[in-house]
């Protein structure tokens, strides 16, 4: 257990900032996802020399029900910052940190289409024992290990259409005095104490563990190897104090934690009790140096949570707290897996009231993936390697396999079989087939010209109202970031445009010629307006697909990439204008059984003789 020492940490502040501390206090309203409005009190102090916090940002507007978890960005309505964890660089990029931040990229595009001025944050977490334990036993030098693995996450998210903003390397010099910056200021404020502590510890992890929460063994649940006895002079974050005001923020704001059953944990974890908690290891000497005591080195988790931060700077700017703070922060929403709401809902929270920063507006904890059924691990033989996935089968069918396929926030399981399903029926068939055989029917009978606006075709039509009523629940489910059904809502459309082709069936329309025929040209017309919303809706999710999409209707590149959510709306296609070439927009996937088919039924082909031809006789 740990125990103060008995002098004041506060005699030693010569290495301080002669910088004054400022807190920004604005107590300018904002409204949340149940409507209740904080003011001024909102505003907390713990103790008589603590510094004041205030969890809010301003808003010209109110947000209701209606528009979900993320009405309001940073700052007003005109701002949106997330932020992905930043990944730990021990090993290579695996599939769970590539669904984070396919998630958080679709997230980003969405709010990009609302017009916001997004900041997307990402990056790598390279300091801490792991790292040096993975350095050595590759034979290079931490530094080394870090540039190799940073740069895997950077090349993966290229390869999946990553639209990231920010990325922060924790060994980034601007980055490290900013965590400086901040120890200094937390120490000003009276909440770290030099302490000595002993007990299990989790190297993976790389925090101390209570027994009670170990398995046989003094296992940890989530790396499943035994926990080791340490003894370290450390120095502590007072977590403890803030249990109360952390208390009151979720009771305030049960919106800060999503989805609301990871709200029920993480107000079980602070009802149980906070326990003060080490913030420097004596151990480690891969990491940034304690301020003050240079035999010490920052916790790693005291040092990456500041990546949120730090990333905000510009490469030209000073590199300071104040600086980083007034360039975006807080952030909209910190998007994370469930084995890390602790440090983001808890320690993250208290350790920003310390240092008198506001508080993030929400942190969304989403599942883990498992294989068939399984949890994927080496030992297994079953892990799913993102760049595999992505070289057999492209991006858009990766992202939207994950992003349709699990609930957002729930566990999710991945199969082949289901994938190679999914991905061919809704993106090959329902949008694929849809999109090549109406501009095949363009092309055969109006030149590949469209005959009227999508307006005037569409008057009257029911269709076009179920779609704009469609697109409206895309909308809402994007908000709530219900990706999951998002995806579905897009897809509905187009089982809505193959049902309204069939039932119409053109192809019979045109060989009657007059008005039939000018009733077939209108439905294309509006079966294409239908594509190209799609193309628009479905862009956070399938950014490559939707493109080729919007390329086939006339559009160039650049005029997809200047698109707005605005630009769902019906009536965008008019008259004279000319389709481009049809072209399959997404090759259907042949799975193991089905090459084999092919391939078999190939060879028997070839082997059989061709028959003689009969002779009129015989005919």
């Amino acid at each position: 257990m740990a125990c103060r020492v008995q002098h004041s940490i506060q005699s030693s502040f010569w290495f301080l900032s002669s910088t004054p501390l400022r807190n920004s206090l604005n107590p300018r309203r904002i409204f949340f996802k149940n409507r209740i409005s904080f003011g001024k009190e909102l505003f907390f102090s713990s103790s008589s020399r603590t510094a004041l916090y205030c969890n809010c940002s301003s808003s010209s507007s109110s947000g209701g029900d209606k528009d979900g978890f993320l009405t309001n960005g940073v700052g007003g309505d005109d701002s949106f910052v997330l932020t992905t964890p930043l990944y730990y660089v021990n090993a290579p990029p695996h599939m769970g940190s590539a669904y984070t931040t396919i998630a958080a990229d679709a997230i980003a595009r969405f709010q990009r289409l609302l017009e916001k001025k997004v900041i997307f944050i990402t990056g790598t977490d390279e300091h801490g024992e792991k790292i040096a334990t993975a350095a050595a036993a590759n034979g290079s030098s931490p530094n080394e290990h870090c540039d190799v693995v940073s740069q895997a996450y950077k090349s993966l998210w290229k390869d999946l259409d990553i639209s990231y903003d920010k990325f922060i390397r924790t060994t980034d010099p601007k980055h490290e005095a900013v965590v400086k910056e901040f120890y200094s200021r937390v120490l000003a404020n009276g909440d770290i104490y030099r302490a000595d502590y002993e007990g299990l510890y989790c190297v993976n992890c790389e925090e101390y563990k209570d027994e009670k929460d170990l398995l046989d063994d003094n296992c940890c649940p989530t790396h499943l190897q035994p926990c080791v006895k340490r003894k370290e002079d450390n120095y502590f974050f007072a977590l403890s104090k803030y249990q109360q005001q952390l208390e009151e923020v979720l009771k305030q704001n049960p919106g800060f934690v999503q989805p609301s059953y990871r709200l029920n944990e993480v107000q079980g974890w602070i009802k149980n009790g906070l326990k003060d908690f080490s913030i420097s290891r004596a151990s480690v000497d891969w990491g940034i140096a304690v301020p003050n005591d240079s035999k010490q080195t920052i916790y790693v988790w005291f040092d990456a949570l500041l990546g949120y931060v730090s990333a905000l700077l510009e490469d030209s700017e000073l590199a300071s707290l104040d600086t980083a703070i007034s360039s975006g922060w807080p952030a909209s929403l910190h998007l994370i897996g469930k084995d890390i709401l602790r440090f983001h809902a808890v320690y993250w929270p208290a350790m920003l009231m310390s240092a008198g920063i506001g508080l993030p507006k929400m942190v969304f904890g989403h599942g883990f993936l498992t294989k068939d059924g399984m949890k994927m691990g080496k030992s297994l033989g079953n892990t799913l390697e993102p760049t595999d996935l992505v070289q057999r089968f492209g991006p858009d069918a990766v992202r939207y396999f994950f992003l349709r396929e699990v609930e957002f926030g729930n566990d999710g399981d991945y199969s082949e079989e289901r994938f190679i399903r999914m991905i061919n029926a809704n993106l090959a068939n329902t949008i694929g087939n849809l999109l090549n055989r109406t501009l095949g029917l363009l092309k055969k009978n109006c030149q590949s010209t469209l005959a009227v606006d999508s307006d005037v075709a569409a008057d009257g039509n029911k269709f076009k109202a179920a779609v704009e009523k469609l697109v409206e629940k895309a909308r809402v489910h994007y908000q709530n970031l219900e990706l999951s059904a998002a995806c579905e809502t897009v897809l509905e459309i187009g089982n809505a445009g193959n049902l309204y082709i069939d039932g119409q069936a053109p192809w019979t329309l045109f060989k009657q010629g007059g008005t039939a025929f000018e009733t077939a040209a209108k439905d294309l017309v509006i079966v294409l307006e239908a594509m190209r919303i799609i193309s628009i809706a479905l862009s956070p999710i399938t950014p490559g697909l939707s493109l080729k999409i919007y390329s086939q209707l006339g559009y160039t590149e650049e005029q997809f990439n200047a698109v707005s959510w605005s630009d769902t709306k019906w009536g965008g296609l008019k008259a004279g204008q000319v389709m481009a070439q049809a072209t399959p927009i997404f090759a259907r996937i042949e799975d193991g059984t089905e090459a084999e088919t092919k391939s078999a039924a190939t060879k028997k082909v070839k082997k059989e003789k061709t028959p003689k031809s009969k002779s009129p006789v015989e005919a």
